[in-house]
């Protein structure tokens, strides 16, 4: 792919770079805590920064850009300069298959034609039935919670999974979540040591490590093309209409059976390989990140109990003891706030990855021609410019006119730019209907009051999340 070089990129200052241990870098640094490495490189050197790591011969030289003007710079205006070609996306294409995440040109171009009407707001609202019902099963399992004590990363991802499940797969929810609880953390870890080693070995080879990614990878494989030929054995590819807002449990439904049935004159229709791919996708994204939303919201709202009240006695004025649905979504605005200051506090995308295809200029300094970009919405959503007492929980931020008054990019949990993530109102919705109901029917205090994180291929939770839990008389 022939990008042009920007005619101003050679006038630019050198970038400064982040001061490591000799021969090594900044490698122990990044491998013990990234985010905190992230973070002391904008406070040190500014908003472009340079940071080293490994032995010569194997050492990568990261370009990190935290501020908002050059975030929108590499995912939106100047896209076409910076793709997905680094290690990291390799390793996830390797491991999830080529779908939305990680397909590049004609690729991508091509399936987000096919898979674009299947987001739109009308046809995702139609799940929010599907997302009501897991959540509610989630509230009356906690009834017998010991002790009075819910993880809320662990839960938070199983609701998170089911629905996502739910609403790929329909009346086969059964038979796939269990599966992908299973096999995902084996995946996900394998992807992440390959993707932060300076060398590996040949996946083929029969390692232990290996050997146990390629067993979950033949486990998870299995179950969807199971599943992707018994609905195109059925005969239920032909379905167009929106889902129910009883939710995506019936034949033609669920979100596979759209899928198989997206077809157009230009771009044909999905193979079986390439629904998988997708399906693999879907499963990742859509529940791990919503899964790191959810989690987080509960946990500061635990910690802080005057806004917890708060975005309570808003849901009880606005639902009453109705079962919340996609419509609320505007009239619970205080909410949303709650949401998006989680997601500005712990952006389940912590970092976000590129690879320079030209010499480009970004702001002050010249990033090379194949220079590895690192954008990091966890320090750029901490900019002390934008964000005043950065790490304070304050929902007030997201006030429509505080959000008037900053850069389109301070704050891009979802992304940006063409490639800007189709899912953002899916994720936002379950969002909202989950907290809604569970706030409405328990009151939260926090037990571990920090969380230590870490950058997976989402934001990991180290350690317990732990809140106490208290029923509450629902209307």
């Amino acid at each position: 792919m022939a990008v042009g070089t920007n005619s101003a990129a050679k006038t630019g200052k050198a970038v400064p770079g982040l001061a490591g241990v000799p021969l090594l870098g900044s490698l122990f640094d990044l491998k013990s805590d990234s985010l905190g490495t992230y973070l002391r490189a904008q406070h040190q050197h500014g908003d472009l920064v340079r940071i080293t790591a490994g032995p010569p011969g194997m050492r990568a030289e990261l370009y990190c850009v935290f501020s908002p003007a050059g975030a929108q710079q590499v995912l939106a205006s100047d896209a076409a300069r910076f793709r997905k070609d680094n290690h990291f996306y390799q390793e996830v294409r390797e491991s999830f298959g080529n779908g939305l995440l990680t397909s590049q040109d004609e690729d991508y171009l091509r399936q987000r034609r096919l898979v674009q009407p299947l987001f739109t707001r009308r046809r995702v609202d139609g799940y929010a039935g599907a997302i009501a019902a897991e959540t509610a099963s989630v509230i009356a399992a906690w009834g017998g919670a010991p002790g009075g004590i819910v993880d809320v990363s662990d839960e938070m991802t199983h609701l998170a999974l089911r629905a996502v499940a739910r609403i790929l797969f329909g009346t086969d929810v059964e038979a796939t979540a269990h599966v992908v609880a299973e096999c995902f953390p084996v995946i996900t870890d394998y992807v992440l040591r390959r993707a932060y080693s300076p060398a590996n070995v040949p996946r083929h080879w029969p390692t232990p490590g290996n050997r146990r990614a390629a067993a979950a990878m033949d486990e998870l494989y299995g179950v969807c093309d199971r599943i992707i030929a018994e609905r195109r054995r059925a005969g239920n590819g032909t379905a167009t209409g929106a889902a129910t807002t009883t939710g995506a449990g019936a034949a033609g439904e669920d979100l596979l059976t759209l899928l198989a049935a997206a077809r157009s004159s230009d771009d044909g229709e999905f193979d079986a390989a390439e629904l998988r791919d997708q399906v693999l996708i879907f499963l990742l994204a859509g529940h791990e990140t919503t899964a790191t939303s959810l989690c987080f919201a509960l946990h500061l709202l635990a910690r802080h109990p005057e806004q917890q009240d708060r975005a309570r006695d808003e849901i009880s004025l606005v639902l009453g003891g109705r079962t919340p649905g996609a419509a609320d979504l505007e009239r619970l605005p205080y909410l949303t706030q709650v949401l998006k200051e989680a997601m500005r506090l712990y952006p389940a995308a912590p970092v976000i990855g590129r690879k320079a295809v030209a010499t480009t200029r970004i702001g002050e300094h010249t990033v090379p021609e194949g220079a590895d970009v690192i954008l990091a919405p966890w320090v750029t959503h901490r900019h002390p410019a934008y964000w005043p007492d950065p790490d304070r929980f304050d929902p007030e931020r997201f006030t429509p006119e505080a959000e008037a008054g900053r850069p389109r990019y301070a704050w891009f949990p979802f992304g940006g730019g063409p490639r800007a993530c189709i899912g953002q109102h899916f994720s936002m919705l379950e969002s909202v209907i989950a907290l809604a109901m569970i706030l409405r029917a328990y009151a939260f205090e926090a037990v571990d009051t920090e969380i230590p994180v870490g950058a997976g291929i989402t934001l990991r939770t180290n350690g317990p999340a732990r809140c106490r839990i208290r029923r509450l008389d629902t209307p």
